[in-house]
């Protein structure tokens, strides 16, 4: 087993449209832009960042927005609901917040005795609000959500997979392990994590294969350390068969990404340098930032990039 890996460090979606996708997570969910840059394949395309007020490695929700992608089809061997955690008592505040901004998909439920609202993200992204006690993370409150309900950081994801047994046993290599089972669910928790630290295995085996379009999650990123303990974890998956790759700089963490048995891809993403690499920390998502291979495109990006808020 894995001691180095800590929890979630970030997710990745899809979407079709920049600037409503920027409104609702800053508007809507309170979450704060800590960075405004373009996607590494696709540079005419934004790869936008949403977290705390630091960018905490397990608070950060980011998206790549491609105008002409098609809507996503929920089903298995993805990432089907994102889960944030928000204090005790505030799910109250969140419904009537949630439903003054026309959002969809509302509905409460529970799961392993923790209350949840569910609801629907720019795109009809899967997303859930958890109540949880004593998560020390610190809110953004930037955007006016007060800090009694503001949100903490990613509580859990919940994959939902036609056959969960193979990344049931993969997770418990990567430290995780199995602290509970609710019907169809399995929860598998890694203890003394950075919070964002439950990946629930959701199985159905008559789920159809999910189709990735807008609302989709791209893949979700596990957070360790340092490049060291990268390394070791890389050495380890390779061990078991996995088909890993090479370490690539993202500029504001060091990745290497593989597919899971159940489909779903995942990422183990450095802590450091972390997004104050560029530019002050009072000032974080506000600029457009570029790797240094599309610094030349500045011009033309800057022109064809729709512009975000503040």
């Amino acid at each position: 087993m894995l001691k180095t890996i800590e929890g979630i460090h970030h997710i990745t979606s899809l979407a079709k449209d920049a600037v409503r996708t920027d409104r609702f997570l800053t508007t809507v969910m309170g979450l704060r832009r800590v960075k405004k840059t373009v996607n590494f394949d696709a540079p005419e395309v934004y790869h936008l960042y949403y977290a705390n007020g630091t960018g905490e490695p397990g608070t950060v929700m980011t998206y790549f927005p491609f105008p002409n992608v098609v809507v996503g089809v929920r089903g298995a061997g993805e990432v089907g609901t994102t889960v944030f955690s928000v204090p005790e008592g505030s799910l109250d505040f969140w419904e009537k917040h949630l439903a003054a901004h026309g959002v969809g998909g509302l509905a409460r439920g529970g799961r392993f005795g923790e209350a949840r609202l569910h609801f629907h993200g720019a795109d009809g992204d899967g997303f859930a609000l958890v109540e949880t006690a004593q998560d020390r993370r610190s809110p953004w409150t930037g955007a006016g959500i007060p800090a009694e309900h503001a949100i903490r950081g990613f509580h859990s994801a919940s994959l939902l997979l036609d056959d969960s047994a193979g990344t049931e046993e993969l997770l418990a290599l990567m430290g995780f392990e199995s602290v509970g089972a609710e019907g169809s669910v399995r929860r598998m928790a890694r203890a003394g994590g950075n919070g964002a630290d439950i990946v629930d295995l959701e199985t159905d085996a008559m789920a159809a294969p999910a189709r990735q379009g807008a609302g989709s999650v791209h893949h979700i990123a596990f957070a360790v350390a340092d490049i060291a303990a990268q390394r070791g974890v890389r050495e380890a998956l390779v061990k078991e068969g996995f088909a890993v790759t090479p370490v690539i700089d993202r500029d504001y963490f060091l990745s290497i990404y593989f597919r899971a048995p159940g489909g779903v891809l995942f990422e183990i993403a450095t802590n450091e340098p972390g997004f104050a690499r560029d530019e002050d920390l009072a000032h974080l998502g506000e600029a457009l930032k570029l790797p240094r291979q599309h610094a030349h495109l500045r011009p033309y990006l800057e022109s064809h990039l729709p512009p975000l808020g503040a």
